[in-house]
């Protein structure tokens, strides 16, 4: 077992979060630094190719303004709503307004197809549905009847809608505006609805993927929120003056909690990307100085790199492999924890201005202090490579069961290949069968109307199964070595976890996805899914 320190609002490694004195819930915690940043951005979206800036002053206005109308509407402390829409500032604002006036925001996908979204909607009990525009309106109207608990339908973007008429949607303008409305006759009534939130209340439903059945809705608190915060503030503290991309769909815990919780936490400002595919081109315009992403899109960053070294004259190949060449050794001192010698010190400091320097503005990690990976497993030589071009990219583990986080790599304490150590205040064990468990403050409430299914997830005595084999070395360290239901059993009665293969294949560009089989089998079979564009170039 592995236990931490637990965290607390007002540590001795955290003497400074003053602004977090008082917020027992992220809607006291909104509205603190609400009052506190006034016109700094908050946030940047891109309109008609310019970014825009948005203050934290609009955030907490419109918020107010929504969630004041979703009342006059007839929601509920308690109710659901639920927001089907890609990222934008609009997504965050009935995020906000939700847990304001006590209501508990449910993200549902934009891929989620009409029979999806009506078992989502159902399945939380929704009582109304937040839209963002006229094909994400359609699968409403195509399974209305199946939803019969809706009040209403809002939708965000009116475009192509003018003439548009139905007594269930209403519009974001129509709504904003009962919202100020109600602003004016009770001026008290948004910050009185936000002294009734208490940190045991739900902060937001996330579903699972629901690979071994139908999606389960998570409830994830307050309290294991704000214990995310503070212990994550603990090894990896971000700085109000960061920049952030938000590009992962909010309906993901990952990229809910980094560009919607710790945003709250730090005042940082989170810039969304336009759409999945410009992710590259918004990268380099924003330069962020923290970066979190999934597996594959560092896998994409680095297949770019390799198809430029090779599309470059033999000069610039040459140049390309001894700065990287330069960057690995100066990396294999730095995980050993030896000093960097003089002389590799100087080559490897030519090579980054010459070089390096280069590659970072090209991907747009020229600013970056960290980067983060999670939700999937990564290759070791990946992480290695990026941190030889001077892109530390550290990975953790977590579910959205525990809110976000689990165990974690930081930069002063980082162990390549495995997903690091206990988050401070949590606890950590391997389980008979080597399953590894969870148990703290961000363990989850349980499954939305799901009493059976929670009971399956979590212990008697409360730790949270996670589903995943692992093991643990003597400073803490984890490395999960697969899925409990993932395990093959060849005919030779041989264990074999798939996950460190199918990595180890993935960190070719050439190769977009692996899938290896075998189980009561002679010998093992891979599929691969081939990289068509990489392949092409």
């Amino acid at each position: 077992m592995n236990v931490t320190a637990m965290p607390t609002w007002n540590s001795a490694t955290n003497p400074v979060r003053s602004e977090w004195l008082d917020c027992d819930t992220m809607a006291k915690l909104f509205r603190k630094q609400c009052q506190l940043q006034g016109k700094r951005t908050a946030h940047r979206e891109k309109n008609l190719g310019i970014w825009e800036a948005h203050g934290w002053d609009d955030y907490y206005e419109r918020s107010k303004w929504i969630g004041l109308a979703l009342i006059r509407l007839g929601l509920k402390r308690g109710e659901v709503i639920s927001i089907l829409s890609e990222d934008n500032k609009e997504w965050l604002y009935f995020d906000m307004a939700a847990i304001c006036v006590g209501a508990i925001p449910s993200g549902v996908y934009t891929t989620d197809s009409a029979s999806q979204l009506a078992y989502l909607v159902n399945d939380s009990d929704s009582r109304f549905l937040i839209v963002e525009n006229d094909e994400q309106l359609d699968k409403f109207l195509e399974v209305r009847n199946e939803m019969p608990g809706l009040a209403k339908v809002i939708v965000l973007d009116p475009e192509g809608l003018r003439d548009f008429q139905d007594d269930q949607v209403i519009f974001l303008d129509e709504l904003y505006g009962m919202g100020k409305e109600e602003a004016a006759s009770d001026p008290g009534r948004f910050d009185a609805e936000i002294d009734k939130s208490r940190p045991d209340d739900v902060r937001m439903l996330i579903y699972t993927s629901g690979t071994t059945g139908r999606p389960k809705g998570a409830m994830i608190t307050h309290s294991n929120i704000l214990f995310q915060i503070a212990s994550l503030s603990q090894v990896i503290p971000s700085k109000s003056s960061d920049e952030q991309l938000c590009f992962l769909p909010l309906c993901h815990v990952l990229e809910r909690l980094f560009s919607v919780e710790t945003q709250l936490g730090f005042a940082t400002t989170v810039n969304f990307a336009e759409s999945p595919e410009t992710v590259f081109d918004n990268l380099r315009e924003v330069s962020p100085h923290v970066f979190v992403a999934v597996p594959r899109l560092w896998e994409k960053i680095y297949s770019r790199l390799q198809i430029m070294r090779k599309e470059s004259t033999a000069i610039g190949r040459w140049a390309f492999d001894r700065a990287v060449s330069a960057g690995m050794k100066r990396q294999e001192h730095i995980s050993e924890g030896k000093p960097v010698p003089f002389g590799l010190s100087l080559v490897h400091a030519f090579w980054d201005f010459a070089v390096l320097a280069n590659l970072r503005r090209m991907i747009g990690m020229d600013r970056i202090r960290r980067g983060a990976t999670g939700a999937a497993p990564i290759s070791p030589e990946l992480l290695v490579w990026f941190g030889a071009i001077g892109v530390p990219v550290l990975e953790g583990f977590g579910q959205t069961e525990c809110s976000g986080v689990a165990t974690i790599n930081t930069i002063e304490r980082n162990k390549i290949s495995t997903i690091g150590f206990t988050i401070p205040g949590a606890e950590t064990r391997l389980s008979a069968e080597g399953e590894i468990q969870l148990r703290g403050g961000h363990v989850f409430k349980g499954y939305w109307n799901n009493p059976a299914k929670t009971a399956e997830t979590l212990t008697e005595d409360g730790w949270l199964r996670t589903g995943d084999v692992g093991r643990v070395d003597n400073e803490g360290f984890y490395t999960i070595t697969g899925r409990i239901k993932d395990i093959i059993i060849t005919a030779g009665g041989k264990n074999i976890t798939p996950a460190e293969i199918e990595s180890a294949l993935k960190f070719s560009p050439y190769v977009a996805d692996a899938v290896v089989i075998g189980d009561k089998r002679k010998y093992l079979t891979c599929l691969i899914m081939i990289d068509q564009e990489n392949v092409e170039n």
